[in-house]
């Protein structure tokens, strides 16, 4: 198990190392002028100064080759190319925590929903529940997101005015934001649910506890449940990585402060740093992750032994 963990976790620079390649290969191929437009437009003297700074002035093959991971390695930060007095450490330390409570609420939602719709349907099996389930599922994971937001503001603003439809601080505002976020994952943890819970509940095991005289539920949470929760497990290594990082659409539609809304400005405004720094973060939060979710798979399952061939 140490020498399991030991390896994945020496994979991380590895992994960083590839997504900060392509993130600059893409940074460095979007058009436009950095400092070009709004504020960042000034005399030509405080310009030469700005482009010092951010090390502007020099190649973008030198600037992120060099410069940049020199300033990750030695100062562990980088300046951010619209906000003169932050860093981009000190952004994603304000705003990270933010995305934190909106995607742990989602998840939550998400992982309790889907589960319960998932394991409702395959046990009611073609009954108007199950299609209930199944045709909410379809459209859950059918929606953009940006459809189920403008949805939910029409419904709780226009017509049924009970939520706050923006901002943050209150517990309130989480609400509406959550449940939109929450409802695609719910959606595919629901399928995923049912598929493995109808696949599971044919097998010899689950037979033989019915033929021993367990009832439907003990059987399911008995005996069924655990083994059909591991595809649900697997797909929680990258959702809680999406959710906890913040989505872009949510949080922008809802305007919340979060990693999502820096995102969009950084890439709107050209801020190559900031966009970087939150890529790099979301990477590093998908790679561990994934380890949590290969651990928790012995827990979940006792025939499985992780770092075992």
């Amino acid at each position: 198990m140490t020498s399991f963990v030991l390896r994945r976790l020496l994979q991380l620079p590895l992994v960083l190392g590839a997504v900060y390649v392509l993130t600059a290969a893409l940074l460095v191929l979007a058009p436009g002028d950095i400092l070009e437009g709004g504020e960042k437009a000034s005399t030509p003297e405080a310009r030469q100064a700005r482009m010092r700074r951010l090390h502007l002035d020099q190649h973008p093959l030198r600037r992120f080759a060099v410069t940049y991971p020199l300033e990750l390695i030695v100062r562990r930060d980088l300046p951010s190319m619209e906000y003169n007095d932050w860093t981009v450490s000190e952004i994603m330390a304000m705003s990270f925590p933010v995305s934190a409570q909106l995607g742990l609420f989602a998840l939550v939602l998400a992982v309790v929903g889907g589960t319960a719709m998932g394991t409702a349907a395959a046990v009611f099996r073609g009954t108007p529940l199950d299609h209930l389930s199944v045709g909410l599922a379809l459209a859950g994971v059918s929606l953009p997101v940006f459809v189920i937001a403008e949805a939910g503001l029409i419904l709780f603003a226009a017509v049924w005015p009970v939520l706050p439809v923006g901002g943050w601080g209150r517990p309130a505002q989480l609400i509406l934001p959550g449940v939109t976020l929450s409802l695609p994952f719910m959606a595919y943890i629901a399928r995923l649910m049912r598929a493995e819970m109808i696949e599971v509940l044919a097998q010899d095991f689950v037979r033989t506890a019915r033929a021993k005289g367990c009832g439907r539920w003990r059987v399911v949470f008995g005996h069924a449940f655990q083994v059909s929760f591991l595809p649900v497990l697997s797909y929680l290594g990258p959702a809680a990585a999406g959710v906890l990082t913040g989505s872009f659409v949510v949080e922008k539609v809802f305007r919340i402060p979060g990693l999502g809304t820096h995102f969009v400005n950084s890439v709107r405004n050209g801020d190559q740093t900031l966009a970087l720094g939150i890529v790099l973060l979301y990477a590093g939060l998908l790679v561990v992750f994934n380890l949590l979710v290969d651990l928790a798979y012995a827990a979940v399952d006792p025939r499985i032994r992780v770092g075992r061939p």
